[in-house]
């Protein structure tokens, strides 16, 4: 997954930046083998004491900005890994509620669920109101009083500095739209998106299909749906770690979706229970460790303009949520308990997802190959895009 969102803004990570070590502006679209080895000030000046403590003090004061939202908002493999640790919070809460709360003040253990999942979720978006900045120069939420000015100034350097290039003749958000719509990576990455969103339609199903193992009560049950989640939020995290080191994106997605594949092939070969419940392992971080890396991947490759990368995030978000639609239909209930139709039609929508990552990552592959060409007849240091 995967770029950090706070490497979006400034990058690099605090992991870059340390005490009395001079550190390399690297864009974020920097190819593996291609970094660059030129040393950047967006105010002028080069491995200066105030450069690197503004630095830290921009990763400080984001770290604190979004933590209390999203617990430690690090990379957006740690944002969308909130969906898997939800997942399997939410069948341990489930399986409390249901053996505490059932029949507690006239409500059933559903109703009880609905009531304190509900407001959990209310809460935590008031929050995120309050406190997430629109942007580094909006002046809104905690923007208006945890950055000075000169650190605002920093981060808007520091997103102009990860874009391969920027048209600036029209900043109109139409304008923006156009560019995205009109660009077919932004086409690409929906498809990429959408077969990944199909290709976890286990996830609404999970507590179905681990209660066809029979293991035991419907608490047990619950209990035994967090192990998976919590294997695929830690892998997640594992797999961002190492996609961000190397510079690479491309087989950091398509290489989950082969581990997905594997885990829907065991789950449909065989009745065996413990293989099926390992196949889950596999399903679970092969799906979601894909995940996130697609959105940081366009979001890097389709930031031209800010409105370009807003439209183009937007749409892709969007078109993607047609996989949520669909996969609820793969699971009738007569296929129970194997669901061989739903573990087919997933094994095929994560064959489709990590193909066409391989797609885009050829077409940024000869797009970085015009850039570096075109950098050595002029003479000047190319950006390129992560592949």
């Amino acid at each position: 997954m995967m770029t950090s969102v706070k490497n979006n803004i400034t990058e690099p990570s605090s992991a870059h930046i340390e005490e009395g070590e001079s550190f390399e502006l690297k864009a974020s679209s920097t190819s593996q083998g291609q970094k660059s080895k030129h040393r950047h000030s967006s105010f002028g000046y080069h491995e200066s004491h105030e450069w690197k403590a503004a630095e830290r003090r921009v990763v400080r004061k984001l770290d604190m900005t979004l933590l209390p939202v999203v617990w430690v908002l690090y990379r957006t493999a740690v944002l969308y890994s909130g969906l898997v640790l939800a997942t399997a919070f939410s069948g341990l809460i489930a399986a409390g509620i249901f053996s505490g709360l059932s029949d507690k003040a006239g409500l059933h253990g559903w109703q009880w669920l609905f009531i304190i999942e509900g407001a959990g979720s209310a809460l935590a978006a008031i929050c995120a109101f309050a406190l997430l900045p629109d942007f580094p120069d909006s002046q809104t939420g905690s923007g208006k009083w945890l950055f000075s000015a000169d650190e605002l100034e920093l981060a808007q350097q520091r997103i102009a500095l990860d874009r391969v290039s920027v048209p600036e003749a029209d900043r109109s958000i139409w304008h923006g739209l156009l560019l995205a719509v009109k660009d077919i990576r932004t086409w690409i990455f929906v498809i990429i998106l959408c077969a990944n969103h199909t290709a976890y339609g286990f996830n609404n199903f999970f507590p179905t299909i681990v209660s066809s193992m029979h293991l035991g009560t419907r608490t047990i049950t619950l209990v035994l749906t967090a192990p998976p989640y919590l294997f695929g939020a830690a892998v997640s995290f594992i797999v961002a770690r190492s996609s961000d080191h190397l510079n690479e994106r491309g087989y950091y997605i398509s290489v989950p979706m082969v581990v997905a594949i594997v885990g829907f092939i065991i789950s449909t070969a065989t009745l065996n229970v413990p293989a099926r419940y390992f196949a889950s392992f596999l399903y679970c971080s092969g799906a979601f460790a894909a995940n996130a890396a697609v959105y940081s991947w366009a979001a890097s490759s389709l930031n031209q303009t800010p409105e370009k990368r807003a439209c183009a995030t937007a749409i892709i978000n969007l078109l993607s949520q047609l996989g949520n639609i669909r996969s609820p239909y793969f699971f009738p209930s007569s296929d129970g308990p194997r669901y061989i139709m739903a573990m087919l039609l997933m094994m095929a929508f994560s064959a489709l997802s990590g193909v066409s990552s391989l797609v885009m990552k050829y077409l940024l592959k000869k797009a970085n190959s015009k850039i570096l060409a075109e950098a050595e007849r002029i003479g000047q240091q190319p950006k390129l895009y992560t592949e």
